[in-house]
């Protein structure tokens, strides 16, 4: 018998906009953008790292430190596919936002946009309002 789960224990987990700006601001996730570079650079989610789908590969995923990996894209579609290509290899589960940057635009959160600081996390993330949501 092995430890790994199987496929049918893997899952997809679709948080909405609210709970990732909550584990933005408690520093309890980090989060992957899946979107294209010029996608990316026009409007983003404070915090989050450029990873195109074009280019994903899960051995440059930030190093399990305890925050969740969450993935986002423009409406869904392309961070379920990274979420796909998560869960069939070494991860047992794999989060992403449901709707995308669509969603966080819908609830009226923070964005940024242009080349990020040398340091994305540590100065955008300061920037999220949810404390109280």
């Amino acid at each position: 018998m092995t430890d790994k789960a199987t496929w049918t224990e893997k899952r997809l987990i679709e948080i909405d906009a609210a709970t990732l700006c909550r584990w933005l601001s408690s520093d309890m996730a980090v989060l992957i953008d899946v979107r294209e570079e010029w996608e990316f650079l026009q409007d983003r989610i404070p915090g989050a790292i450029n990873m195109p789908l074009s280019k994903f590969d899960i051995r440059k995923l930030p190093v399990d430190d305890g925050r969740r990996i969450v993935l986002t894209c423009a409406v869904g579609r392309r961070s379920a596919q990274a979420a796909g290509i998560m869960l069939a290899t070494e991860y047992d589960t794999a989060t992403h936002l449901r709707g995308g940057m669509l969603s966080w635009d819908d609830a009226n959160f923070e964005t940024v946009s242009g080349a990020p600081e040398s340091d994305p996390i540590e100065a955008e993330v300061s920037l999220l309002p949810c404390a109280s949501v």
